[in-house]
């Protein structure tokens, strides 16, 4: 076997313990996981999930890795693509609500467990939010520029309630509703860009 098909094994075998882990820490709660539910969640012994991964703490900052890589990604894609700013804000929010939705277990991970990230471990946590939410605060600035809208507030809490509804969703979201998550993403859009038209 080649190094590098060696290499995706072993890759392939971190996804299925990082998502074996969302599942656990999502249902118990990250406190009250152990190790051992998490090898148990993907069928491993204990000495094979730790050639893998080091510690829980270590999983617990993949999952915030994983969410806000892929949504910085995707953020920066739709503004690259949006053929002026409300578009681009437009597209931010309903893919937000859509993400999610979509993603209610990793969400709610790191809607509510925070606060077990030491110190040292969160700020790259939150460089990454931050460099997120600047993408949004841009693409907001250029509407309220090209169409003179007066939000009533600073733009940059207009942008934290707009991320707050959206990321809200993993609440309430009924995937069994009448609403996909991508038609929710477009009624809360049409709602929060009313007061950008100008």
């Amino acid at each position: 076997m080649t190094p590098r098909a060696n290499g995706s094994r072993a890759e392939e075998q971190r996804q299925r313990i990082l998502t074996a882990a969302v599942g656990v820490f999502s249902r118990r709660g990250y406190r009250a996981t152990s190790m051992n539910d998490v090898a148990a969640g993907v069928g491993l012994s204990k000495p094979t999930l730790y050639h893998y991964v080091a510690t829980k703490q270590d999983l617990l900052v993949q999952v915030y890795e994983r969410v806000l890589d892929e949504s910085l990604a995707s953020a920066r894609a739709i503004v690259a693509a949006a053929a002026d700013p409300l578009e681009a804000v437009r597209g931010l929010i309903v893919d937000r609500v859509a993400y999610t939705c979509e993603h209610r277990d990793l969400l709610k991970i790191c809607f509510e467990e925070e606060s077990e990230l030491p110190p040292e471990l969160a700020e790259p946590i939150l460089a990454r939010r931050r460099a997120y939410e600047a993408v949004v605060l841009e693409a907001v600035e250029a509407q309220v520029a090209a169409s003179g809208a007066d939000l009533g507030m600073a733009t940059k809490v207009y942008v934290n309630t707009c991320l707050g509804a959206a990321n809200w969703v993993y609440k309430w979201f009924d995937r069994t509703g009448a609403l996909t998550p991508r038609e929710l993403g477009e009624q809360v859009a049409r709602v929060q860009l009313a007061m950008l038209a100008g």
